[in-house]
């Protein structure tokens, strides 16, 4: 039985994030990409995502650490136009908390290619075909493309699925290092832990740069791994604080959001959760006063959300994060210790809290 070790939710190509080749895509080109496992094995396997394109895309060749893979017995496929294809399994001891890499060759041209945008981590490309070879790769990237998921023989059945936004994507962590809350708790409990969380994502509504509303997704990015038995919301955040911002075009602002829309949004992802079998967490928006989505709209929705979060019982159980990462000075902002800077995201050490907040329900 496979269990899903890494995954990142995939997103529409895009040209608002630098640099990223999702736009151009590939063509002759070889990609690397370092990802980093919550969970051990003796075979892995990878999926690989074209949700978002719209004609088939040729991979010729792929290999994780050097070992060719196969797709039912051929060294390339052809992914459909908005499906994924699996690989089949190769030989490969991993262990929880190693990084492997996955390299993909492309000799034909793929056309703009399904990615995830913030993946806070390097990736690589170079020209020619180098599935065999250490170097040649001249060129970086800070998002993932078309790689979906990585799955190990682990027979595991109790993975962890974090879904939200950029707070759960990595913003603000060390890039490169792991330190997303994700990784903390990977580590803090031992157990698999998925991070599905896109940077700007919307519960209730879908966007061109942050991908499809919550309640639409959660289908694909929560129920579709294997080895899940939980996962963990924070997600609201930016249906709040996009109103706050109309000012701001990029952000691409949702309608003015009330309380009761977000709490029967929320309880939409718990009639999908618990259909699927899965416990259904609900975490406290973080405190975000101060930060360029905080209004008096903001303040008031995001009070009332919280309160029904923490009293209405409608959780399996419920993390507050709101109070965990309060500045004891004033509960509606971030603590100064945990900001990274922009009194809306948390650094490596919020993470780290954040994290072991949720051991603690877990």
């Amino acid at each position: 039985m496979f269990t899903t070790v890494w995954a990142a939710s995939p997103q529409l190509p895009s040209e608002g994030f630098t640099p990223n080749w999702s736009r151009e895509g590939f063509w002759r080109q070889s990609l690397r990409q370092v990802v980093r496992l919550t969970g051990g094995g003796e075979r892995v396997r990878i999926r690989l995502s074209n949700a978002y394109g719209t004609s088939p895309v040729r991979v010729a060749g792929a290999a994780v650490e050097g070992r060719r893979l196969g797709f039912g017995g051929e060294g390339g496929v052809e992914i459909p136009a908005r499906g994924e294809v699996v690989s089949d399994a190769v030989q490969l001891a991993v262990a929880a908390g190693e990084s492997v890499a996955v390299t993909l060759y492309f000799e034909a041209a793929t056309g703009p290619a399904t990615f995830h945008a913030q993946a806070f981590a390097p990736s690589w490309r170079g020209e020619g075909d180098l599935l065999d070879s250490a170097g040649g790769f001249d060129a970086v990237s800070e998002s993932w493309y078309f790689l979906g998921a990585v799955e190990v023989d682990a027979g595991r059945s109790d993975g962890v699925v974090l879904f939200g936004d950029s707070l759960t994507d990595g913003f603000g962590s060390t890039v490169g290092a792991d330190r997303r809350w994700s990784d903390a708790l990977a580590r803090l409990t031992g157990r698999p832990v998925l991070n599905a969380g896109i940077g700007g994502n919307l519960l209730l509504n879908d966007s061109a740069w942050y991908g499809e509303r919550g309640v639409r997704r959660f289908g694909r990015d929560v129920l579709g791994p294997a080895g899940v038995d939980t996962v963990v919301v924070l997600l609201g955040l930016n249906d709040i604080g996009f109103s706050e911002t109309d000012e701001q075009p990029t952000y691409q602002p949702s309608p003015v959001v009330e309380a009761d829309e977000l709490i029967a949004g929320y309880r939409e992802l718990m009639r999908q959760g618990r259909e699927g079998g899965l416990r259904v967490v609900g975490c406290t928006l973080l405190p975000f006063g101060g930060s360029d989505h905080w209004g008096e709209h903001a303040a008031k929705v995001s009070h009332e959300v919280n309160e029904w979060i923490r009293c209405s019982g409608e959780y399996d159980a419920v993390v507050d994060l709101q109070r965990v990462m309060a500045d004891p000075a004033d509960p509606d902002r971030l603590h100064p210790a945990y900001d990274f800077g922009d009194h809306l995201h948390p650094n490596d050490e919020g993470y780290e809290v954040m994290a072991e907040a949720v051991v603690r329900r877990l």
